[in-house]
């Protein structure tokens, strides 16, 4: 695929329009129910895309012959583990790359499976794609995949801002008596836009990157419910590089390197010495591959991540890895924030911080459902 053969803005609009209202109405019904019940056509695409994956990496037999194929491809580890490998190869991103021409044309096909196994793979592309901007390699192969995402977006949306609708605390309660005269627009709606209005695109550039991958963001973040616990930790462990931020001072029970350095001397230990050394040694380093990572983070790219991030650290699925991953996150996103002096990621990234504490306090595992049989009445 090369720089020409990108997709054209018109022929993005003109292929998603057609699709996006069957790709709606039939997800729920296709993600729940076995192959057997997914159309002929679906079906067909699913059996089609996964043999011309065949050629790019290694599939087992199993995933062809599966009940679900796709979902099997979207589950499966060593199958992400192999395609993860070849995303970070260092011209992955090229216009003639062959995963990269899979993942667009794999998206385009509008089979909502096969699209969650496109999205499952997000976090790498636009975290290679973000880091590698800088180095002024050829990146013709994720924009294009990035495109795909924005379009299928951005159709259907039918470019709309996403807005919520938040009470104006400057009106009386109707709950409480005042003096004050009622106000004739209490019932005005204050809408908060979440995410603005989308305009189509058919490149990538300087000044719209951060908007476009932001959008494949927040795509991502609506089907992150369906993506595996290894997808998501990919995404926490972009965005600690992306910070370039050391966040570790703001663990709980965190020590300094020169109180450890007091402590290691006063016990005259040569081999734990020797550990803190290695300790330090590793420090640096990882100090280093943050700094070389480090990009900027406007509130278009920023605010789609502390959502996924927030989903990480407080979502249904209890995973301690997944856990830790977002947790140290959130901890460099807030050193950034600081380094930056941003109040509005500040306040965010702080909010996560507290909240990520307060879910490591054993104390506060309360299940607010459960029935507390007493003989005491508390009022």
């Amino acid at each position: 695929m090369s720089q020409d053969s990108l997709p054209s803005e018109n022929a993005a609009d003109t292929t998603n329009t057609t699709t996006a209202t069957s790709s709606t109405s039939t997800y729920n019904s296709l993600h729940r129910h076995s192959r057997s019940s997914i159309p002929v056509d679906f079906s067909a695409k699913i059996q089609s895309a996964i043999q011309s994956l065949t050629s790019i990496t290694k599939i087992p037999s199993t995933i062809l012959s599966a009940q679900d194929p796709a979902s099997s491809l979207l589950h499966d580890s060593n199958v992400s583990t192999a395609i993860s490998a070849l995303l970070r190869e260092p011209d992955s991103g090229a216009g003639d790359n062959n995963l990269c021409r899979w993942f667009y044309d794999t998206f385009q096909s509008t089979s909502p499976q096969l699209q969650l196994v496109v999205l499952r793979f997000v976090p790498i592309i636009a975290g290679l794609y973000l880091s590698r901007v800088p180095l002024r390699k050829p990146l013709a192969g994720f924009e294009a995949v990035l495109l795909a995402l924005y379009a299928h977006e951005t159709t259907s949306r039918n470019g709309q801002a996403i807005a919520v609708n938040i009470p104006d605390l400057s009106n009386s309660s109707v709950y409480h008596e005042t003096k004050e005269t009622s106000k004739n627009n209490a019932t005005d709606l204050n809408l908060a836009v979440i995410s603005p209005s989308l305009e189509p695109h058919g490149t990538v550039r300087s000044t719209r990157r951060a908007r476009i991958v932001g959008v494949a963001l927040e795509l991502y973040f609506s089907k992150l419910s369906l993506m595996p616990i290894g997808s998501k930790i990919d995404f926490c462990e972009f965005c600690e590089l992306w910070a370039g931020q050391d966040g570790e001072m703001y663990k709980e029970g965190y020590i300094c390197k020169e109180k450890k350095e007091e402590e290691e001397e006063g016990g005259g230990d040569s081999e734990s010495g020797k550990k803190l050394k290695e300790d330090g040694d590793n420090t640096e380093k990882e100090k280093v591959r943050k700094k070389e990572g480090r990009i900027a983070l406007p509130w278009d790219l920023l605010q789609p991540a502390l959502r996924i991030l927030g989903h990480c650290l407080l979502g249904p699925q209890k995973d301690k890895e997944l856990f830790e991953a977002a947790c140290g996150a959130i901890r460099s996103l807030y050193a950034r924030s600081l380094h930056d002096i941003n109040p509005k990621a500040i306040l965010a990234t702080g909010s996560l911080l507290r909240l990520s504490k307060m879910a490591m306090n054993p104390e506060n595992e309360i299940d607010y459902t459960e029935i507390t049989m007493t003989d005491v009445i508390t009022l």
